[in-house]
């Protein structure tokens, strides 16, 4: 007969799931923990994660400027990451024979480049502390008595501490309702954005450092923007998807989209370079191009304005601003939006009201505790994401582990 109660038992065989059941078993002996995965396979979400390649963390290493990259969860994960964060992911791994490196623009992988490292590390070192891994255990409700009943479709389990890390389930955030919980509705956060223009996806493959905004929902955000077979991507885009997930969501993904192909560089500022450019030269503005932009893009640009063979010398005022306004200033019209990759992340679950941030535990239910995507937590980057789990994770396990 199989067994069914446990000390503690954890819904998700994800990320925050693993992490809370292996920190929780080197703290405490004699404590029976069970993982319950809804699926057939476990760490499904860390296997696909940073293209297969795992997006551990992300070398930021103070707590406040890190907490800064959670359009959702900010304050509340200050006081946590003064506990656990980016330099006790990154020591923790090593110290269990899995190094990290830093990439350049601060995603840490794992030097195997494999998100299989990841997974062997948490299944090697479950099996080492006999937590037992329940795939295919699907909860169908949730019952308090003196205990946490569980119940299956075959088995009825039992626990003293319950913890869920079930992600952005809309069945366990149901059964996170019927014990008190508010749900915040989940939208899609970390996205791409398809563009109307098919001319500018002609371009696919281009990068730039550019600034972009959405006037009509006083969003902006910067960094390198990537110009896709679809759209725009890159984490300018995905800093703004975070960031602006909610009023995205409430505008249909439909909206303008204004970029600057310069960056920080002013229409004005733009102008003056222009002119100063147009007073020798007899060379045609398509084929001198500025700025260090991409040849493609600038004779993208300069052709919008029908400038390309034009010479510089032969540029009016008006001809200069126009040019300066498409580099600084282009506006394009957004229609709908794609997944970044093949990771779906959403902003929405628990309430972040109700959850007492020093445990990771419930304020409406004893015993209960919550980690990774089942809260209203959600970040810029997928590294930020598992930086949570693993912050909550190890926080429930430190909690539930004094308690013994």
């Amino acid at each position: 007969m199989n067994k069914t109660n446990y000390n503690t038992i954890i819904i998700g065989g994800g990320a925050a799931g693993f992490f809370t059941a292996i920190n929780l078993a080197e703290q405490t002996s004699n404590h029976s923990i069970a993982i319950l995965e809804r699926g057939k396979d476990v760490l499904q979400k860390v296997r696909i994660s940073g293209g297969g390649r795992c997006n551990v963390t992300h070398a930021e290493f103070e707590p406040k400027p890190l907490s800064r990259n959670y359009p959702r969860g900010e304050k509340e994960l200050l006081g946590p990451f003064h506990s656990f964060m980016t330099g006790d992911t990154i020591a923790w791994f090593e110290e269990r024979g899995v190094e990290l490196k830093i990439e350049e623009d601060g995603r840490m992988f794992p030097v195997s480049n494999s998100s299989q490292t990841i997974i062997d590390c948490f299944i090697s070192l479950a099996r080492k502390h006999n937590i037992d891994i329940l795939t295919s255990n699907n909860v169908a409700s949730i019952e308090k008595t003196d205990s946490w009943k569980l119940h299956t479709k075959t088995d009825t389990f039992s626990c003293e501490h319950l913890v869920v890390t079930a992600g952005s389930s809309p069945k366990v955030w149901e059964m996170m309702r019927q014990l008190d919980h508010t749900i915040v509705n989940a939208v899609p956060s970390l996205f791409t954005f398809n563009i109307v223009d098919k001319k500018i996806i002609e371009l696919a493959g281009i990068a730039v450092e550019a600034r972009v905004e959405i006037p009509q929902l006083q969003l902006e955000s910067q960094g390198p923007l990537l110009i896709t077979h679809w759209g725009f991507s890159g984490p300018a885009i995905l800093k703004m998807s975070a960031w602006g997930a909610r009023e995205l969501h409430e505008s249909d993904y439909k909206f303008d989209l204004v970029v600057n192909w310069l960056n920080y560089i002013s229409a004005q500022d733009c102008f003056e370079t222009l002119a100063a450019r147009r007073k020798d030269s007899k060379k045609q503005v398509g084929n001198e191009w500025l700025f260090d932009l991409p040849k493609r893009l600038w004779k993208y640009l300069v052709e919008s304005i029908s400038l390309t063979e034009k010479n510089w010398a032969d540029c009016s005022n008006t001809d200069l601003h126009n040019l300066a306004t498409v580099l600084t200033a282009s506006t394009f019209a957004i229609n709908g939006k794609s997944t970044f990759k093949e990771e779906f992340v959403t902003a929405g679950g628990v309430d972040l009201k109700e959850v007492n941030f020093k445990s990771f535990s419930s304020k409406k239910q004893d015993n209960l505790y919550l980690a990774g995507e089942i809260l209203n937590i959600d970040a810029i980057t997928g590294g930020f994401n598992f930086q949570n789990a693993w912050t909550g994770g190890w926080m429930i396990a430190r909690a539930i582990g004094s308690r013994q």
